[in-house]
């Protein structure tokens, strides 16, 4: 049976570690913050004292940060790459942009040690529930060492390349779909409060209708029940991923017009509201047009 780490344990990386956990995988595990440290060995999980630390201790370890330099600490130099034995596996499953998995992969050549390219989607309840979308990109043997714990923490794993870079590229172009679905989903919302339309019938409405989605349903249940912060959904992150989207985009010489205008939107929840869920943002078009939409 591999042994299993995970490097970042916040909403996300939590949930990897519960659900590598649950599935019998030996499973180590670092964070900078104590509290979470503590959470995590409560669950049944190994503390490490670094990330090389987690390299000792794993076969396959999944990095979920939130930025491509955190990522690059976390795995080469004195980081992973130190302490990992060839034929080890790194899953990349944080969210950074493409050259940068690219960069880590380079950093890596000659070491004996596979990278795979899987940024994920599901958010913090895919994550805790055992039920993300993986899309991977990395090569047959590297897969099929990972897959039991791959398959442990996701519902689908979709095989999207075999070279890392692959992988963010398609969460790139993800992201900038479900940023124009959340945007539009906080602009219904706003017109709907003004126009003296129930919370609950508009969730009713859109969530049985060809409106309706995933992103959009849980954006507005979340709106309509007044929470904004602490549902593992942090408006940094989004307005991160929708940093990389655009910056791809600007790289190709794609016009995306729905996400740049959604970009401003979440620049502005990010902005009045640093510390708030992406469902924020419909607070900010609440102040404009002076209503609120509740259950």
């Amino acid at each position: 049976m591999i042994r299993c780490g995970v490097v970042g344990l916040g909403d996300m990386g939590s949930g990897l570690a519960k659900n590598l956990i649950a599935k019998g995988l030996r499973t180590a595990g670092f964070d900078l913050s104590e509290q979470r440290m503590a959470a995590f060995t409560e669950m049944g999980g190994q503390a490490a004292e670094s990330p090389a630390d987690v390299g000792r201790q794993a076969d396959v370890v999944f990095v979920m940060v939130m930025t491509g330099d955190q990522a690059k600490a976390v795995i080469l130099g004195d980081g992973l790459a130190s302490t990992l034995q060839p034929g080890a596996v790194a899953i990349l499953s944080a969210t950074i942009r493409a050259a940068e998995a690219r960069e880590i992969a380079e950093g890596l050549a000659g070491s004996g040690i596979d990278l795979i390219d899987s940024p994920v989607s599901g958010g913090f309840p895919g994550a805790q529930g055992g039920t993300l979308t993986m899309m991977a990109a990395g090569s047959d043997a590297a897969m099929e060492k990972a897959r039991p714990a791959m398959e442990a923490v996701s519902k689908t794993i979709h095989r999207v390349g075999d070279t890392p870079g692959m992988g963010q590229t398609v969460k790139a172009c993800l992201q900038s779909l479900i940023g124009g679905v959340f945007s539009a989903t906080f602009e219904a919302a706003a017109l709907a409060a003004k126009a003296g339309v129930p919370g609950q019938v508009l969730y009713d409405v859109v969530s049985t209708s060809s409106g309706g989605s995933i992103a959009a349903n849980t954006a507005l249940e979340k709106i309509i029940d007044r929470q904004f912060v602490g549902t593992g959904s942090q408006i940094s992150t989004m307005h991160k991923d929708l940093t990389i989207s655009l910056d791809l985009a600007r790289e190709l010489g794609v016009p995306l017009f729905t996400a740049t205008a959604a970009m401003q939107l979440f620049q502005a929840g990010k902005t009045k509201y640093p510390e708030g869920d992406n469902w924020i943002v419909t607070r900010v078009l609440e102040e404009i047009v002076g209503a609120e939409l509740k259950r």
